[in-house]
């Protein structure tokens, strides 16, 4: 399957930390040192630093992680391209590799090493006020206090984290009464209710990471819908796991065929380690992740009350076709402003480059998006706005295309100015997920400075500070300067240096 082809699918990789478009440790593409694991690794397991270094002093294999988005890798696993730069694969979960044939045949070995449900977090004051016990309570109650207006959450894009991806099958198995896996007449039933259950989300991102600083940012949300582990760490909340059933993601460390022997004998000492006693209660204790060794206590507050354990989809045509249900009919539609350096540093390749990028995006775009292009300079020079409607969604598409190849490059750059002039036309209010992208290749020369800006933005209304600014750190723009946007506003920083720009644009998607 082609990710152009299901819109946002298998789009560029959720990473967990801000500034950067994976988190690795050398070239990846060289052969590594020995007794150093190259590991494929879900953006999630961030956080298991003191794992891999109690790993590393156990066996002197040192795990070496680039961190991507679950749904991505395995779209890197099956075009072949982690073949020879990657000697491991650890995901939340293989489940959708298994629906991948040309993935699953580059995995030799599977073994589990720690366990994480899908849970609920709802603050504690509104778990009073919907009288909820947190043992009984079911999907269905939570969409009725939804429907209800009483309860609102955020949760990681299916589309590319692995945890959206599967509350989304848990709220779809549940909501449509499903006896085993999934169907594509399941998803049909289940739609209408899916419908008005999805209208109480407020807050989307692509890392989990992002989601639980964002949400820690929000008076307006109530909720969060993603692991357990994820949610454990999050203070002030109460972690609830729906008594019908949740997925439970089993992260599986695995070996790639495209390995030697003396490296597949490295990831099978590190994976005996990671299951001893000793290691095991390290996970559990620092990660809130259960152990799967059953001499081992699942750490203190994890909740060890049996729950339904809810099927997989058993084809890869159901779990698409969910993803696309999801993005295109199901969700709150997107808003975004572009605001684009087209200063006179741009000329050249970087334009080029500019458009290549913005042109490629559009076939990413999702049915009822709005996209407004705002170019800038010495000042803003145009702004255009474009809606995919399902019903003709080439005339929007074609004008998004059209003005970006009209883009020209000249002038100053007013950073801050053409900041001010986007959130000044999100002054109106809609039922969207809103939010600006910045791309700029230089500092800011003109128009409003840094403390102007600081100003205009603290004095906007809440529900306009709640919009945040995903700057792209690209050619010489200042790294300061664009991480301050960024904290400011609450939104994440790209780096388009490191990785490429087309790859920065659609990372963002996940947050879009």
């Amino acid at each position: 399957m082609n990710r152009r082809t299901l819109p946002a699918l298998l789009a560029a990789a959720a990473v967990v930390l801000a500034g950067c478009t994976s988190e690795d440790h050398g070239d990846d593409s060289t052969a590594p040192k020995p007794g150093t694991l190259r590991v494929l690794a879900s953006s999630e397991l961030s956080d298991m630093t003191a794992v891999f270094d109690r790993v590393r002093k156990d066996t002197g294999v040192t795990i070496r992680p680039t961190y991507m988005g679950t749904l991505d890798a395995i779209d890197l696993l099956a075009k072949g391209k982690a073949d020879g730069k990657y000697d491991a694969l650890w995901l939340s979960s293989d489940d959708y590799l298994r629906l991948r044939p040309q993935a699953a045949k580059k995995v030799v070995s599977e073994t589990s090493i720690m366990s994480s449900p899908v849970a609920i977090g709802v603050r504690p004051a509104t778990v009073k006020a919907l009288g909820w016990k947190p043992a009984d309570v079911t999907w269905s109650q939570i969409e009725q206090a939804v429907e209800a207006g009483k309860l609102t959450y955020g949760m990681t894009d299916p589309a590319r984290s692995n945890s959206g991806f599967s509350t989304l099958v848990s709220v779809a198995s549940a909501l449509s009464g499903a006896q085993s896996a999934l169907t594509d007449d399941d998803v049909l039933k289940a739609t209408p209710r899916l419908r008005k259950f999805f209208k109480g989300q407020k807050l989307t991102s692509g890392s989990s990471g992002w989601l639980a600083t964002a949400y820690q940012r929000r008076t307006d949300v109530d909720a969060l819908l993603n692991y357990e582990s994820v949610l454990k760490g999050i203070p002030d909340l109460t972690v609830i796991r729906p008594s019908d059933g949740v997925l439970t993601a089993d992260y599986p460390f695995s070996s790639l065929a495209s390995t030697s022997s003396a490296t597949r004998e490295d990831v099978r000492r590190v994976t005996e380690d990671l299951r001893t006693t000793a290691v095991q209660k390290l996970i559990t204790d620092t990660t809130h992740r259960r152990p799967v060794v059953a001499s081992v206590p699942p750490a203190a507050g994890l909740d060890t009350t049996r729950r339904r354990e809810l099927p997989f989809p058993g084809t890869k045509s159901v779990a698409d076709g969910l993803i696309s249900a999801f993005e295109n009919d199901l969700r709150r539609p997107s808003r975004t402003i572009y605001v684009l350096d087209t200063s006179g540093s741009m000329k050249g390749d970087r334009l080029s480059r500019l458009k290549t990028a913005l042109t490629d995006l559009t076939s990413d775009f999702r049915n009822r998006e709005e996209i407004t292009l705002m170019p800038f300079a010495s000042g803003v020079k145009s702004v255009r706005t474009h809606v995919v409607d399902p019903r003709d969604k080439r005339a929007g598409l074609d004008g998004i295309r059209q003005d970006t190849a009209a883009l020209s490059a000249d002038g100053s750059t007013a950073i801050y100015t053409s900041l001010e002039k986007a959130y000044d036309n999100l002054r109106v209010e809609r039922d969207t997920f809103t939010s600006i992208v910045l791309m700029t290749d230089g500092e800011n020369t003109a128009g409003a400075k840094a403390g102007d800006f600081d100003g205009f933005y603290r004095g906007l209304p809440l529900a306009q500070r709640n919009i945040p600014v995903f700057p792209i750190l690209f050619g010489d723009s200042s790294r300061a300067e664009l991480q301050h946007i960024a904290d400011l506003t609450g939104g994440r920083l790209f780096d388009a240096r490191q990785g490429s720009l087309d790859g920065a644009f659609e990372e963002i998607r996940g947050y879009q």
